[in-house]
């Protein structure tokens, strides 16, 4: 771990990001040029201290989870990643397996999404990022490790992932998750995170098995999608998407017809999404 040039590159880049990058106001009294240092340390979702001592050459050996957390806050390329974490003395992630890194341009596009419901996920199914609006509607689905960071492994292995979904669309649900969990099997194939994926659902899951016997194929036509929300009631949404080839990454938007009830229940979806920030 190179102390001294972990702390310089830091600096550069906290320096080189403005708080209208990241979606922060700029306010009236901000006498440095780039963000501040609780700024970069929220979005990172560290303490201030702890950064703070990273850029003081006095901070702890970080590890690959904290650097990964530094590399969003900072909107880091995955250039600039890999040399994250050369600096604090780890390899250097491995793109073919490690897709847990959201593009800068994505994350400035979710910036500016406040207000909206929408999140980035990767192939696998685990979010990445989501906005306050996201997690008030579905949740914090940043907050999981392991397998169960996959919707696709939740569906089928947690009753409660769901409870926001009405019963009758269950099957057709579960059709469109092992879909796309089958085109991701294919292109990454045996050995690959998708694959630990595919064989742990194929053992625990009857109704997974079932639906993979049958290959079935992603359709192209994204219906509107109906969700029970335990504060608003029941919304129907439609899910606008946003491709990302080289990442593999896709930012999903949830919206309403203006003026719907589905509308103004997102509307007060986004107070409460306000007020968990």
């Amino acid at each position: 771990m190179d102390r001294a040039q972990l702390a310089s590159f830091l600096r550069t880049r906290r320096a080189a990001l403005q708080p209208e990058d990241v979606g922060l106001p700029r306010g009236p009294r901000r006498r440095t040029g780039g963000l501040r240092r609780e700024e970069v340390a929220t979005l990172s979702g560290m303490s201030t201290d702890y950064y703070s001592r990273l850029e003081q050459q006095r901070g702890p050996h970080p590890s690959e989870q904290m650097l990964a957390a530094l590399a969003r806050g900072l909107r880091l390329s995955l250039a600039e990643r890999d040399h994250l974490f050369q600096l604090a003395g780890h390899a250097v992630p491995h793109r073919a397996v490690r897709a847990d890194h959201v593009n800068p341009g994505m994350m400035r596009i979710l910036d500016r999404m406040h207000d909206t419901p929408a999140q980035v996920v990767n192939h696998l199914g685990e979010t990445l990022a989501q906005t306050a609006p996201a997690v008030a509607l579905l949740g914090d689905e940043t907050r999981y490790t392991g397998l169960a960071r996959s919707a696709h492994h939740r569906w089928f292995t947690d009753p409660t992932a769901r409870q926001l979904h009405p019963a009758q669309e269950h099957a057709t649900q579960s059709r469109l998750l092992v879909a796309h969990l089958h085109a991701s099997y294919t292109r990454d194939g045996r050995g690959s995170r998708a694959a630990t994926l595919v064989d742990d659902l194929l053992a625990r899951s009857p109704e997974f098995a079932r639906l993979w016997r049958e290959h079935p194929v992603p359709a192209g036509y994204c219906p509107a999608k109906h969700f029970v929300h335990p504060e608003v009631g029941a919304l129907e949404l439609h899910c606008q998407t946003l491709l990302d080839p080289d990442q593999s990454q896709t930012l999903l938007v949830f919206t309403a017809v203006p003026g719907s009830p589905s509308d103004e229940k997102l509307r007060l979806l986004t107070v409460i999404g306000g007020q968990l920030v």
